[in-house]
């Protein structure tokens, strides 16, 4: 009884180190075919509705189309994960303020950059400060950079790959960006003037000046009197759409402009043109204008813009300027209808094909065509249109490629693979806060 009492602490151990050894086992054999069971799961979505999901195949609920299987993507090796997690300097010195984590790169500015090269490590995928990037060698591996600079893809866009078939069958069409020298082309129906208010207030401002000049040997105070009428002319005429060149022009005649009122053999007319609010920038005194009667095809008068309104017109939203028109054979009347056309020079500016931009209401998007079929999308900042292309301040630069024709159905896929990104993105980002 003695000699079993001392065996049965032994015998208890062994029992226990048995039991715990049989469950670690069948519980880490249950965790692998779970992990296994979870890596092989099968998703299937909705194409438009891509937040609905299911396990098994079948219709979607809210529109009734037939869900299509999600592919799986390949985890990040852990390899790939250290490189990203631990930010290496120029030989191999640790540079965190550089090199960024995947939650920082999740945050990036859009003024930050990702930089895609090959070295001896294989393809690397780093975020860097543009300043880190001017070094020219990689944190990992310390040799030069071959970079492929990735602009940042706007909210809720990604880049999307599609097949030569598949861009034959939705007609993908591309252009290059190129320096431009562009002009902007500014069409709209005018008429000959027939302005007696204005030929009444020439008159009143040259009768005005005539009396200030009688009136600089008379008393102060009729001098001073002679001097507000003068103001006030210039003020009515100024309201009128008179410039100072031309008040000095009426001043120095001495008399109205008669061709206010009617054409007279071998002289000059006046145009008025209105032109919209938006048009006003690319409009100054002295740009040239055509003009066509549309009774007379084929022939053409040439006139330059003398003034500019002063103020908008508040029901058209336009401003009228006033050019002169040379008139040889008396054939432009007054208020006879004439068609005005204004090139207004832009000079040399980045510009894409007014076809490139796929406007979405906030923002303005061109997908621009990269190698291997793929296609980016970029945010852009347009400037003026012109005859038919778009100025580019920022997004793109010359000697890239953009989409032409097939924006709506790449504009679609973008969105789509962006969403589905983002769904899974989710999901990753929670099992590796929860691991």
């Amino acid at each position: 009884m003695t000699k079993l009492n001392r065996l049965l602490p032994f015998i208890v151990l062994i029992v226990l180190t048995t039991g715990i050894f049989w469950v670690s086992y069948h519980f880490e054999k249950h965790y692998v075919v779970m992990k296994k069971n979870q890596a092989g799961k099968v998703v299937y979505y909705c194409p438009m509705h891509p937040n609905y999901t299911s396990d098994h195949p079948g219709t979607c609920p809210i529109c009734g189309m037939t869900l299509v299987k999600r592919e799986l993507e390949k985890p990040a090796s852990s390899k790939s994960m250290n490189m990203l997690e631990m930010p290496m300097g120029e030989k191999g010195q640790i540079a965190p303020s550089n090199v960024f984590t995947i939650q920082q790169l999740v945050a990036m500015k859009p003024h930050e950059i990702c930089l895609l090269h090959k070295c001896k490590h294989g393809m690397c995928t780093i975020a860097m400060t543009p300043q880190f990037a001017k070094l020219g060698k990689c944190p990992m591996c310390g040799e030069a950079l071959g970079v492929i600079v990735k602009e940042a893809m706007p909210q809720g866009y990604t880049s999307v790959a599609l097949g030569p078939e598949k861009q034959q069958v939705i007609g993908v069409k591309t252009a290059p960006v190129e320096k431009r020298v562009l002009a902007k082309t500014i069409r709209n129906f005018a008429r000959i003037a027939y302005d007696p208010e204005l030929y009444q207030a020439e008159e009143e401002y040259v009768q005005a000046i005539q009396a200030l000049k009688k009136a600089a040997a008379s008393d102060p105070e009729i001098k001073e009197q002679a001097a507000k009428l003068v103001d006030s002319s210039k003020i009515k005429l100024r309201l009128l759409g008179l410039n100072d060149p031309l008040m000095q022009e009426v001043e120095t005649a001495g008399k109205a402009d008669r061709s206010l009122l009617y054409a007279e053999p071998n002289g000059k007319v006046w145009l008025y043109a209105p032109i919209y609010e938006y048009e006003l920038p690319f409009v100054h005194v002295g740009d040239k204008m055509e003009v066509e009667v549309p009774s007379m095809a084929g022939k053409s008068f040439q006139g330059v813009i003398r003034s500019i309104d002063a103020v908008v017109d508040p029901v058209t939203r336009s401003v009228r300027v006033r050019a002169q028109l040379e008139n040889p054979d008396n054939v432009l009347k007054p208020e006879m209808y004439v068609n005005a056309t204004l090139h207004a020079p832009l000079g040399e500016k980045i510009a894409v094909p007014e076809d490139a931009v796929f406007m979405t209401g906030s923002k303005n998007l061109v997908f621009v065509a990269k190698p291997d079929n793929v296609f980016e999308p970029r945010e852009v900042e347009l400037g003026a249109k012109a005859d038919g292309f778009d100025e580019v301040k920022s997004g793109v630069q010359a000697g890239e490629v953009v989409v032409t024709s097939g924006n709506f159905l790449i504009d679609s896929e973008s969105r789509l693979k962006a969403a589905l990104e983002n769904m899974s993105g989710e999901g990753g980002m929670q099992g590796m806060h929860h691991g």
